[in-house]
């Protein structure tokens, strides 16, 4: 289903967006706080430059809003429609998910950004 030259490849696994062959992230768990953000300059196997300018990640806190409310309202409509939760509960399952896949939602808003920008391009791949 998602296959190397697809979007949703490099977003869902934080690879390239250009030759998606080698991972963008220091460290590919984002559960390290301390590491979370830490990122190549440039791909080691097509030398594309991540930061395309100075401060080119802010542009993700825009996108990490959209995907924080995806997370949320699918933690909504579990608790509510499948648990039939009390409003109490239903609030906590909100914010209990938003602050556990906090490093989640950072790292996908960053691969989705950068996607914004980039395209695979066969002829980078295993280059």
């Amino acid at each position: 289903m998602f296959k190397k030259g697809n979007k949703l490849y490099s977003i869902l696994t934080g690879t390239c967006p250009k030759c998606h062959e080698e991972s963008m992230f220091k460290n590919k768990n984002p559960y390290i706080l301390s590491e979370i953000l830490d990122m190549y300059e440039t791909c080691s196997n097509c030398s594309t430059k991540y930061k395309i300018e100075p401060s080119f990640f802010y542009g993700s806190m825009y996108v990490s809003y959209a995907v924080g409310i995806a997370f949320a309202t699918a933690a909504f409509v579990i608790s509510f429609f499948v648990f039939n939760a009390g409003i109490n509960i239903v609030f906590t399952s909100i914010v209990a998910t938003l602050v556990v896949f906090l490093p989640i939602i950072i790292r996908i808003s960053r691969n989705i950004w950068i996607n914004f920008f980039m395209h695979y391009d066969k002829s980078l791949a295993k280059k």
